[in-house]
C-alpha cells in the first residue's frame, strides 16, 4: 500500500510541467520565506518543500536572490487587492487605502524582512533593491485613476506622479511602522487633508492655464 502511495506521488511530481511546476516551486519559496526567513531559506529547502530536484530550480532560476524575489512577485500577482469603483476618486482611494493596508500589512513585513538579506547578498542599492522586488506588480490606482480623469475629477495629463504615488508611500511608512493597517483616521487625512487637494489644485491650474 506504502508504495504504491509513492509511486503514485512521484507520478503525480513528474507530470508536473511549464507553468503549474513553476507556481508549485515559486509558492514553495514563498512559503518557506514566511516560515524561516529569507537568511535560513535555501535553493535545497525550497526544493524539499516542493516535492522536486534542486536542479529543477536552478534551471529557472540562477540563484536564492532571483528565486527569492520572483516568489514576492508570484504572491503579489497570485493575491491581487480588490480595487473599488465607488464612482468618485475620494470614496474610491478611502475604500482601496483601507482594503491594501489590511490585505497587505503581513506582506510588507515578510519583504521587510528580506530586504537586508537582499542587499547584503547582491551588492545592490536600496532603490536597487526596491525596483527588483516592486518590478511587474500591477499599479492598484491606475483605474481608479483613468476613471476619474474619464468624470473630468481629474487632469492625469498636468499631475505629477509624486502626487498620485503619494497616498501609497505614505500607507508603505505608515504599515512600515507599525506593521498593522492604518487606521481609519489616517486613511481619510491622506485622502482629504493631503491628496485631494492636491490634485484639486493641479488640475484647477491646468483648466486656468489652458483657459
Amino acid at each position: 500500500m506504502l508504495v504504491a502511495m509513492t509511486e503514485q506521488a512521484q507520478r503525480g511530481r513528474q507530470r508536473r510541467r511549464g507553468e503549474e511546476l513553476e507556481a508549485a516551486l515559486l509558492e514553495a519559496a514563498w512559503q518557506e520565506l514566511v516560515e524561516v526567513g529569507y537568511a535560513r531559506l535555501t535553493m535545497e529547502s525550497v526544493a524539499v518543500r516542493a516535492k522536486t530536484g534542486v536542479a529543477v530550480l536552478y534551471r529557472r532560476w540562477p540563484n536564492k536572490d532571483d528565486l527569492v524575489i520572483a516568489a514576492i512577485h508570484y504572491y503579489g500577482n497570485t493575491h491581487p487587492v480588490e480595487i473599488p469603483d465607488t464612482g468618485s476618486l475620494r470614496d474610491d482611494m478611502i475604500a482601496l487605502l483601507s482594503v491594501a493596508s489590511a490585505a497587505r500589512v503581513s506582506f510588507v513585513a515578510i519583504i521587510t524582512a528580506a530586504f537586508s538579506g537582499l542587499l547584503s547578498s547582491t551588492g545592490l542599492t536600496p532603490a536597487q533593491v526596491r525596483e527588483k522586488v516592486t518590478a511587474d506588480r500591477p499599479t492598484w490606482s491606475a483605474d481608479i485613476f483613468a476613471r476619474a480623469h474619464e468624470r473630468g475629477e481629474i487632469d492625469l495629463d498636468c499631475i505629477p506622479p509624486a502626487v498620485l504615488t503619494m497616498p501609497f508611500d505614505l500607507m508603505r511608512h505608515d504599515m512600515l511602522m507599525t506593521y498593522k493597517p492604518i487606521p481609519p483616521e489616517r486613511v481619510l487625512t491622506i485622502v482629504d487633508d493631503l491628496f485631494m487637494p492636491l490634485v484639486a489644485r493641479q488640475t484647477a491650474r491646468h483648466g486656468h492655464l489652458r483657459r
